[in-house]
């Protein structure tokens, strides 16, 4: 039922087709098969990016976007300083998010620290926790606690 893991040599053999299909901007119904860890990593995709990412964050994904969209494609250090005066619960949580991007891209990628800039930020709704209230006359009410799933995306500038 899965689809056949190529080899390393099979992927450096035809690594220029494969990384030229993976970029190319198609639609979502008829998006190139999503390579695995080993595969990315033989291809060298994702090595000039730092990427960070974090589940089931307590804010709900409508109030993170808010904050989001103040730091969608700006420079590390103004987005430092938009999140640090930021007065949201959103903006704490960006911001150890784009201090664990910084560290990826800088550590494991060798990126310069200076060139980097916000390329992609989103927020997707994660898992509802639902809790129940109890009120007089034996009711109760369903509170929702909504989670969401945020990913932050650092590269460097052309």
């Amino acid at each position: 039922m899965g689809r056949k893991v190529m080899s390393r040599d099979e992927l450096l053999e035809r690594k220029d087709e494969i990384v030229a299909q993976y970029q190319q901007v198609r639609r979502k119904s008829a998006k190139f098969p999503i390579l695995t860890k080993k595969e990315r990593k033989a291809l060298g995709i994702g090595k000039d990016e730092g990427r960070a990412v974090l589940r089931n964050a307590r804010v709900s994904s409508r109030k993170a976007k808010l904050v989001i969209d103040l730091i969608r494609n700006k420079e590390l250090d103004e987005a430092y300083a938009i999140l640090k005066y930021t007065p949201r619960k959103a903006a704490e949580i960006l911001e150890k998010l784009l201090k664990s991007a910084e560290a990826n891209a800088v550590n494991n990628n060798g990126l310069n620290r200076d060139n980097l800039y916000v390329a992609e930020v989103y927020a997707t709704q994660g898992p509802t926790l639902k809790r129940i209230r109890p009120r007089s006359h034996g009711r109760a009410y369903r509170i929702n606690k909504r989670t969401s799933h945020l990913t932050l995306v650092l590269r460097e500038k052309a």
